[in-house]
C-alpha cells in the first residue's frame, strides 16, 4: 500500500503538469511541468521526501531502460554519424567540461550562501 500511495502522488504532479501543458503555449514537457511542480511541493515541505522516495527510486532505477531505443537508433544511423564522429565528439567533450564548471560554480554559491544563512 505503501509504494500505491506514492507512485499516486507522483502520478498526481504528472497529471497536474500534463493540464498545465495544454493551459501554458510554451513549448515545455509536460513532465517538465510536473517534476517542476513536485520539486516546489517538497522544498515548500507540502510533500515530504519519504512520501515519494521508495517509489522515486524505483522509477530512477527504471531509467536506464529509456536509453536503449535512443542507442538502437545512433547504431542504426552509424553510417552517417561516423562522417560527423570528430566535430561531434568535440563538441561532447566541450559541453561535459561547461556542464562540470557552471554545475560546480553553482554548487559552490550555494554552500556559501547556506553558510552565510546558518552562520
Amino acid at each position: 500500500m505503501k509504494y500505491l500511495s506514492q507512485f499516486l502522488i507522483i502520478l498526481g504532479f504528472s497529471l497536474i503538469g500534463e493540464a498545465l501543458q495544454l493551459v501554458i503555449p510554451l513549448p515545455i514537457p509536460a513532465s517538465v511541468y510536473g517534476l517542476a511542480l513536485l520539486f516546489a511541493a517538497l522544498c515548500l515541505k507540502l510533500v515530504r521526501p519519504e512520501q515519494v522516495r521508495d517509489a522515486g527510486g524505483f522509477l530512477v532505477s527504471l531509467l536506464p531502460l529509456l536509453f536503449i531505443s535512443p542507442v538502437v537508433g545512433l547504431l542504426e544511423n552509424w553510417a552517417i554519424i561516423q562522417e560527423a564522429l570528430l566535430p561531434i565528439a568535440l563538441l561532447v567533450a566541450a559541453s561535459t567540461v561547461l556542464t562540470f564548471g557552471i554545475s560546480g560554480r553553482i554548487a559552490q554559491w550555494w554552500m556559501r550562501k547556506g553558510d552565510k544563512t546558518h552562520g
